[in-house]
C-alpha cells in the first residue's frame, strides 16, 4: 500500500508541474497558494531563481511547520510530492527540449485556453496528492493551524490567501488581465479537486423519518439491495415514536426512493445529504 501511494505521489507531481509549466507559467498565469507564490517570485528574481528552486524553498518548511499537527505520514508524501513537482517543472523548464519561455506549446497565448486547462490539469495533480494522503501546496498546512485562530474555516483562509495574491500581482504587473484569468485557474482547479477527490458522481445520503419502518424498510431492502440503517427517535411535538431509516444511493435512485417511500408511508420525511467518500469493511 505505501509503494501503491508513493507511485500516484510520483505521477501526481508530474501531472501538476506539467499542468503548471506547460500552461500556466508561460503566459504569466499564477497558480493558487504557495505554487502561485513561486510563480511570482520566479518572475521577479534571477533566472537561476527558478519556479523549481521556490517551489522546495516556500512549501517543505510550511510541512515540516505542520508536522505535530499533521503527522509524519502527511507530511512524509507530502514533501515527496512536492519534491516530485519541482523536479518535474525543471525537467520540463530547463532540461526537455519544450520552449515555456514565451508561450504555452499546446495553448499559445490564448490566455484562456491556458487558464482552464493549467487549473484542469494542476487540479487533477493536486487532487490525486490529496486522495493517496499527500498534499501539493503548504498553504492547506497554514490554513489547518492559523483557520481557527483567525474565527474562519481553511476554505476561507485558503480563499483570502489567493486574492491577496492575485491582488499583489495585479499591482506588481500594473495590469489586472493576468490576475484575472489567474482567477479562472484558480476556479478550474479548484473544481477538478473535488472532482478526483470525492469522485463526479457522489453518492446521496438519504434520512427518513417513518412511523413504518417494517414496510419502507423491506420495499428498499428489495429494490436497491442496499444496506440499510434504522435508529429510534421520537417527535418533539407529537411524543410519537418513531424510525430514522439510513439509506446511501448513487443520484440516479434519489427519486425512486421518494416514490417508494411516499407509497408506503405518506406522512414520511425525507432529507438528502450529499456523502463525499462511502467506505466499507473491504474498502
Amino acid at each position: 500500500m505505501e509503494i501503491k501511494k508513493f507511485v500516484f505521489l510520483f505521477i501526481a507531481g508530474v501531472i501538476n508541474a506539467f499542468g503548471v509549466t506547460v500552461f500556466i507559467a508561460p503566459v504569466m498565469l499564477y497558480d493558487s497558494g504557495i505554487s502561485g507564490t513561486a510563480i511570482l517570485l520566479s518572475q521577479l528574481t534571477p533566472e537561476w531563481m527558478s519556479l523549481s528552486m521556490f517551489l522546495i524553498i516556500l512549501n517543505i518548511p510550511l510541512f515540516l511547520f505542520g508536522l505535530k499537527r499533521q503527522g509524519a505520514h502527511f507530511t512524509m508524501y507530502a514533501i515527496f510530492a512536492v519534491i516530485v513537482y519541482s523536479v518535474s517543472s525543471w525537467l520540463i523548464t530547463d532540461i526537455l527540449p519544450i520552449d515555456v519561455s514565451m508561450a504555452s506549446p499546446l495553448a499559445g497565448t490564448d490566455l484562456l485556453l491556458c487558464a482552464v486547462f493549467g487549473g484542469i490539469i494542476s487540479g487533477v495533480g493536486s487532487g490525486m496528492a490529496i486522495r493517496f494522503g499527500g498534499a501539493m501546496d503548504g498553504i492547506e498546512v497554514l490554513a489547518v493551524i492559523f483557520a481557527k485562530r483567525l474565527g474562519i474555516t481553511v476554505g476561507t483562509f485558503v480563499m483570502a490567501y489567493n486574492i491577496v495574491l492575485y491582488i499583489v500581482c495585479g499591482f506588481i504587473l500594473g495590469s489586472w488581465i493576468l490576475p484575472l484569468y489567474s482567477i479562472v485557474t484558480y476556479a478550474a482547479a479548484l473544481k477538478t479537486v473535488d472532482f478526483v477527490v470525492e469522485g463526479i458522481d457522489r453518492s446521496k445520503a438519504a434520512f427518513i423519518v417513518t412511523e413504518k419502518p417494517e414496510e419502507v424498510c423491506e420495499k428498499l431492502s428489495e429494490i436497491f439491495e442496499s444496506g440499510i440503517t434504522v435508529m429510534d427517535a421520537k417527535g418533539y411535538f407529537s411524543g410519537a415514536d418513531k424510525k430514522v431509516v439510513y439509506i446511501v444511493l448513487n443520484r440516479f435512485q434519489i427519486v425512486r426512493m421518494k416514490d417508494i417511500v411516499h407509497n408506503q408511508d405518506p406522512k414520511a420525511y425525507i432529507t438528502i445529504n450529499e456523502v463525499a467518500d462511502v467506505f466499507s469493511a473491504n474498502s
